[in-house]
């Protein structure tokens, strides 16, 4: 287990994945300092890139307080990936230069695959050996790149995606063990992720479902060098924390509801200075509810965090989360 990627040496592979919509830089960095050692943006637009678009360099853009971290980028034309990644080494986005270029072949959702994007790449090897060797020849950063079990359960080409992935020069992939027709539905297929980990010599990262020690253990045991969290850690950052204890042998302590609603409310500031209150407020809603899932008066709280405008309004929200679940029964 473990894995290097540049000059950066990681232990157990513990990953957060990219999720547009979460894993902004307020996830990542909690998520870096309760365990992750590794990180990947939300996908950025290559063409939005190339063409500067205002909104898309916060996207890409990595804060002093950040651990290791990469840039994803998407698209399908190699001129535009290639330069989308050498604006992004070259400081387009601000901040601090990005570990790697991460390359999505990997999100299901209609508007990317629609324009042959995202996992409809799976059904073209070829073009994504010109788009990797592209991005490579561009950078001087090491570049990954994220795929999925296939395009459907009759085409699940992973291998031959990865090894076009290596062949055009990736330093590092990660396959999710779910086809782009799967969605986010039904149960990752862990014996897919095994014959990719098999089919190349660079490092592969297992992704789908994990959320145990003994899931990591399975899937380094089925020849992956690290695993990718992403659903796992929304409203959970503890994860890290709790599967590197578990995988090292140490003793662990959860966090009290308390310690763990603070860091969801500092989760909420982070993102207040990036991105103003507003907004930050507003994305904060689908966080919150994971934090607070499974826990006493969870249903009417969300319905009162999804009233709220004011990081005031979410402090004391969060407050009364608190004493909720210290009533008695």
């Amino acid at each position: 287990m473990g894995f290097e990627l540049g000059c950066v040496s990681f232990e157990y592979g513990l990953c957060l994945g990219p999720m547009a919509g979460y894993s902004d830089r307020a996830m990542r960095v909690i998520c870096h300092r309760e365990g992750a050692e590794y990180a990947v943006s939300e996908m950025v637009s290559a063409k939005a890139i190339c063409y500067r678009d205002k909104k898309t360099a916060p996207l890409a853009r990595i804060g002093e307080d950040e651990g290791p971290t990469a840039v994803q980028i998407f698209g399908s034309d190699p001129a535009f990936m290639a330069e989308a990644a050498r604006m992004i080494e070259d400081g387009f986005a601000g901040g601090v230069k990005p570990i790697a270029i991460d390359i999505n072949m990997g999100c299901p959702v209609h508007k990317i695959v629609s324009n042959g994007e995202g996992s409809a790449l799976l059904k073209q090897p070829l073009l994504v050996e010109k788009i990797v060797s592209a991005v490579c020849a561009a950078v001087s950063l090491p570049v990954s790149v994220k795929i999925r079990a296939g395009w459907d359960a009759d085409h699940l080409n992973a291998p031959e995606v990865a090894r076009a992935c290596e062949a055009g020069g990736a330093s590092l992939l990660t396959v999710h063990g779910r086809t782009r027709v799967q969605m986010y539905a039904g149960e990752a297929d862990y014996g897919i992720i095994e014959e990719v980990a098999r089919a190349v010599s660079v490092p592969v990262v297992g992704n789908g479902d994990v959320r145990t020690a003994e899931q990591c253990r399975q899937l380094y045991n089925l020849g992956c060098r690290g695993v990718m969290i992403a659903r796992g850690a929304v409203g959970d950052p503890f994860v890290f924390s709790r599967l590197r204890a578990a995988l090292s042998g140490e003793e662990y302590r959860e966090p009290t509801l308390k310690e763990k609603l603070t860091v969801a409310a500092e989760q909420v500031r982070l993102a207040a200075a990036d991105k103003g209150e507003s907004v930050a407020v507003r994305e904060a809603r689908k966080q919150l509810a994971a934090y607070l899932h499974g826990r006493r008066g969870a249903a009417s709280l969300r319905l009162a965090i999804n009233g709220a405008q004011t990081l005031e309004e979410i402090d004391a929200l969060l407050l009364r989360a608190e004493a909720l679940d210290g009533q008695a029964l």
